[in-house]
């Protein structure tokens, strides 16, 4: 298999010389621009299938052929999406059963993109012959790099073949026996019992929308479905091009598949990254911190190897709700952020902005104008010259030793919970801010899952886990056994891996002797509530959200509340067991007090928590010799910053300590 490792880092983007072909003049002045830029890869062909097929069985391949042998023998790769993101209208005529249907079950028209039915054998095989074809014909491409399977795959289709597929994968997953799914979903409530799988509709807009498993059964179907059809485009590109890896790009936090099942199949993780900087309700700083989650996110995908940054922009997109610039300096500070974070690539969507259609106005590193001394072109070259830098730091590894567990079932499950306050849940928020304050803290942290190892961390944040999955106690247990510090909140361990909610105390399924205690209630506050918790050391936290009323067992209390009729109950608490210890804190507490608690817990862990100035982030990435530190400075006043070695973009050296000028970067190389 192609080894990424040798390739440095990439530079580059979507490219969509198809709706240039009539204009051979733009399609060779886009390659003198692109060397311009320090442009060393491009993405192709994500949406041409009718043009590489404008009618059934009649393929054209010459102008991708043409494109990337121009773009190979000026030194560019290529990486080659299967186009079936977005299918020509003659598929859907010819093959109907392609088209999807919405969840009020009226079958789609033909338009847009990501349209089609993933479980449509029609829609499959003509998806293998195009796959086939491309592969044939590009498999042994000395450009070829990678393959991009689809694009942004997404979505979820109701029709009588989708309703098919669930029923029988309902039948596999509960034995065959209809009364074990009765009993995990709880459908003598208001009578909802089911005789037979073929009756389990999918959770209609207009139908069964009421039963919790069901809904969240569907949502774990859509992923089976969607990573089952992914793997079918993968198996063909395997047995024809074995040596070319394969990619799909993630979508942030998509709320409609878990990624991390997707992400088992692939051979490289990467994403598409449009964060909505400069806007007027929080500050960049935290604008930059959750687009870093989101790339931990991905990074804790990825097997140990850097990941992919597949889409950003220099510029503008046209889809948010303000499509702002990107103000100087910014997008050189992002581009930093991703490699910082384990990204081996900036990419873009998108190299050149089309005449029409719905991106015409969507940020591009060539505009309308056409120019090459646009303020985002000089950027975006600037950004080119900035990676060839740091090309030494490719395929070096971030090593956390503190994990924030985040997990789709968890959160599927959250969402659809009939209870608390339904505006107040914020759950991705939540791993969010743990994630953050602790980065204040100068404390990298991994993004896992409940199915993942622990033991590579010291520390693991694992705040709202409402949902424990088969297992998922007795992992946690065993890792505070061995010597991990685990952290816990309001909200955890209250249903089983159905949403049936665990009976004797919650944190159910053995948890409440692992804390030492148990919640008898959970009470939500209105934004005029006021409450307190008053800690050991006589310091003062504010409750919001959420209060829980514990009853301790054998933990040692370390805050209580100070109001309402929880006065003087546990509110923060710690257990020691084995060679670790569970804390939990029963209410959504204030930053301020939460991240003072979290210093103390990763002192405890033996973690160094050693706070940073303010709006600095800080990563650092390492190989077999060096240690790479990076840091970013989002503020407006220059920032002092420990730090020691060559600095890689200016060559200056640093003994004990450095200053980062303000929306600007340095990285920091320093043997081991």
């Amino acid at each position: 298999m192609i080894d990424l490792k040798n390739k440095g880092l990439l530079h580059g983007g979507d490219y969509n010389p198809e709706q240039w072909l009539d204009r051979p003049d733009i399609l060779a002045e886009d390659i003198r621009m692109m060397k311009k830029a320090g442009v060393n890869v491009v993405t192709l062909g994500v949406f041409s299938w009718s043009v590489l097929e404008p009618r059934e069985g009649e393929y054209h391949f010459d102008w991708l052929q043409d494109i990337m042998d121009r773009l190979w023998e000026n030194g560019i790769h290529t990486i080659l999406a299967t186009p079936s993101g977005a299918k020509p209208v003659w598929l859907d005529e010819t093959y109907p059963e392609a088209l999807r249907m919405d969840e009020w079950g009226r079958v789609r028209h033909h338009g847009v993109r990501h349209n089609h039915c993933p479980s449509s054998p029609a829609y499959r095989k003509k998806v293998e012959e195009m796959d086939t074809r491309l592969a044939e014909q590009f498999g042994n491409h000395p450009g070829l790099l990678l393959w991009h399977i689809s694009n942004e795959l997404g979505g979820s289709c109701y029709c009588p073949l989708c309703q098919k597929r669930f029923q029988t994968y309902l039948e596999k997953k509960f034995d065959g026996d209809i009364e074990k799914l009765n009993h995990a979903w709880w459908t003598t409530f208001w009578s909802h019992q089911y005789q037979r799988f073929d009756q389990v509709e999918p959770p209609f807009a207009n139908g069964e929308t009421s039963i919790m498993g069901l809904n969240l059964e569907w949502k774990r179907f859509t992923t089976w479905n969607m990573t089952d059809y992914m793997k079918s485009e993968i198996q063909t590109l395997r047995r024809l091009t074995p040596k070319i890896p394969v990619t799909t790009n993630f979508m942030k936090l998509y709320p409609g598949l878990d990624y991390r099942m997707m992400a088992k199949e692939l051979d490289v993780i990467s994403w598409d990254s449009y964060p909505r900087y400069h806007n007027d309700y929080e500050s960049l700083y935290d604008t930059c911190m959750e687009n870093a989650f989101d790339h931990a996110v991905m990074r804790g995908m990825s097997k140990g190897r850097p990941f992919l940054l597949m889409e950003s922009v220099p510029g503008a997109v046209n889809w948010h709700a303000f499509n702002k610039m990107k103000r100087p300096r910014m997008h050189k500070l992002a581009a930093l952020q991703a490699v910082a974070c384990g990204s081996d690539s900036v990419q873009y969507f998108q190299w050149r902005k089309s005449r029409g259609s719905f991106e015409q106005y969507h940020g591009a590193v060539v505009d309308h104008l056409g120019r090459d001394d646009t303020r985002i072109f000089l950027e975006t070259q600037e950004t080119g010259e900035m990676l060839k830098k740091l090309e030494r730091v490719s395929h070096s590894l971030v090593k956390p030793k503190a994990a924030v567990l985040f997990d789709w079932d968890n959160r599927w499950a959250i969402q659809d919970m009939k209870g608390l306050s339904q505006e107040k849940k914020q759950y991705e928020q939540t791993c969010m801010t743990m994630y953050r304050l602790l980065a204040e803290l100068g404390v990298e942290a991994e993004i896992v899952s409940r199915d993942d190892s622990l033991e590579a961390y010291a520390f693991v944040a694992a705040p709202m886990l409402y949902l424990l999955g088969d297992g998922t106690a007795g992992r946690l247990a065993d890792y505070v056994d061995k010597g991990g510090h685990l952290l816990a909140t309001y909200l955890t361990g209250y249903v089983d891996k159905d949403t049936l909610c665990w009976l004797g105390g919650f944190p159910g399924d053995g948890l409440t002797e692992l804390f030492g205690l148990y919640s008898e209630e959970i009470d939500s506050l209105y934004p005029g509530d006021k409450n307190y918790v008053k800690f050991d050391d006589e310091s003062i936290g504010e409750v919001r959200d959420f209060a829980e009323l514990l009853r301790v067992k054998d933990a040692e209390i370390l805050g209580t509340f100070t109001e309402d009729y929880i006065k003087g109950l546990p509110a923060v608490t710690r257990k020691q067991r084995g060679t670790g210890a569970a804390w939990y804190v029963g209410a959504r507490l204030d930053d301020a007090s939460l991240k003072g608690l979290l210093e103390k817990i990763c002192r405890e862990a033996g973690l160094s928590a050693d706070p940073l100035p303010s709006n600095v982030e800080r990563h650092v990435r390492e190989d077999d010799r060096f240690r790479y530190t990076f840091y970013l400075n989002y503020g407006s006043a220059p920032a002092a910053v420990k730090a020691s070695g060559t600095n890689l973009l200016t060559g200056a050296q640093a003994e004990a300590k450095a200053v980062i000028p303000p929306m600007d970067g340095a990285v920091f190389a320093k043997s081991i």
